[in-house]
């Protein structure tokens, strides 16, 4: 029970994000700032914890982990460039779109991580992955309003962004667990995330470095939060949670998601969301959730 409670927390602190980044934007902030402070503050908070751990080692009698080679931290670094990337491409879409279709956007990570997985393993997707397909493309019609206000309503801008996003995070997903299985995982995210800063830098430069003040007010306005709770508190959470469920579960318990981010864009920032959205956003969590109960399933009958 306290591993699924772990992956809702986290799951649900990851869906407030894009409604504190379009307050952010409301107030006059630019992009290249706020995602910039998310991951700067994400990787000074996560870098603190690493150092804290190294101070207290000598106590720890649990301590199971394999200090990362030379060759795992440049590719930590590297594989971190995708959620710099995901973040970036997920904050200018919020840009033309609301926060309730962009979050639909970032979530067709799910097909799109199926699609990928195929292309890299050579092989045919299981049967329940590829019917899972079915209730989440209709969801996602439905979820971004295409049958009542048409394609044409749609910001090409902010959809290009938001695919861009989904695909950065199947990326991500599809690799993290394939690098430097056996670190930390407070040491390895703390590795992605400042490669994430370094990336989201390059592409877009933040002015706080060289203007203190902004520096200041965007920290102490939405940059705590947002470091805190992106990079920094929900992978706490998930790091603890998902050994205590297993992958399979926590990748259900995740899509926990998609609804806190649909309903603070309703509640907070009071985006117009009508049945068909809400029917969208079912069918996607359904198709979520349809792979693994199918294979459990399988397994009972076996």
């Amino acid at each position: 029970m306290k591993g699924i409670l772990y992956i809702i927390i986290g799951s649900a602190c990851y869906g407030v994000l894009s409604t504190f980044v379009k307050l952010a934007y409301n107030d006059g902030f630019i992009v290249n700032d706020v995602v910039g402070i998310q991951m700067f503050v994400g990787a000074i908070l996560l870098w603190s914890i690493v150092l804290i751990n190294k101070l207290l080692k000598k106590k720890s009698t649990t301590q199971t982990y394999v200090k990362p080679a030379k060759k795992d931290i440049l590719l930590l670094t590297v594989l971190g460039s995708t959620t710099g990337l995901t973040g970036m491409f997920y904050y200018l879409s919020l840009q033309y779109i609301t926060a309730s279709f962009a979050i639909v956007l970032l979530f067709q990570f799910t097909w799109i991580g199926v699609f990928l997985e195929a292309l890299l393993n050579r092989k045919f997707p299981e049967k329940g992955k590829v019917i899972s397909l079915i209730p989440l493309i209709i969801g996602t019609l439905f979820a971004t309003n295409v049958f009542s206000a048409g394609i044409q309503q749609i910001n090409l801008l902010g959809l290009l962004f938001g695919l861009l996003s989904a695909i950065s995070y199947s990326i991500f997903v599809l690799l993290s667990g394939r690098v430097a299985v056996q670190t930390n995982p407070v040491t390895k995210t703390a590795l992605m995330i400042t490669g994430g800063f370094i990336i989201c830098a390059l592409f877009l430069p933040p002015n706080f470095f060289s203007d203190g003040k902004l520096f200041v007010e965007i920290t102490l306005k939405y940059g705590i939060i947002l470091g805190f709770l992106g990079p920094f508190f929900s992978t706490f959470m998930f790091s603890k949670g998902v050994p205590l469920t297993g992958s399979g579960l926590a990748s259900i318990l995740g899509a926990a998601e998609l609804p806190t981010a649909v309903l603070m864009s309703a509640l907070v920032l009071k985006e117009s969301i009508g049945t068909a959205q809400y029917i969208g956003v079912s069918l996607i969590l359904a198709g979520i959730a349809l792979p693994e109960l199918l294979k459990k399933k399988s397994l009972q009958t076996s």
